[in-house]
């Protein structure tokens, strides 16, 4: 999340394949964060908040290692963590909308 962040703020450089495979992606996670929170533009959104999410739909829709209910708990945590107050209701909303819409097992545990 931390070289997303940085990634976000100009910092060319990424660090780990994890970073450079988020970004890869990226088109395609951001389309589904607008859709998915459609009062809030890509750039009015707090930049931590959507490092979070962009790693946390990378996670849930390419890595596919760890279960998807562990993916957005941690995401939960890293928004109580580093963003502001409102920060895990919004990524927990984003998230909790889009794996209504989109072919993510929440069940599974494997």
């Amino acid at each position: 999340m931390q070289s997303i962040f940085a990634w976000s703020h100009g910092n060319q450089k990424l660090d780990g394949p994890d970073s450079e495979e988020i970004v890869k992606h990226l088109k395609e996670i951001d389309l589904i964060i607008v859709h998915n929170a459609p009062k809030w533009p890509l750039d009015k959104i707090n930049k931590i908040d959507l490092s979070i999410l962009r790693c946390a739909f990378w996670e849930l829709l390419y890595q596919k290692s760890t279960p998807p209910k562990v993916i957005i708990d941690e995401a939960i945590e890293l928004a109580k963590q580093f963003g502001t107050e409102s920060s895990p209701g919004f990524v927990n909303g984003v998230i909790g909308t889009a794996v209504k819409q989109i072919p993510i097992e929440i069940t599974n545990e494997s």
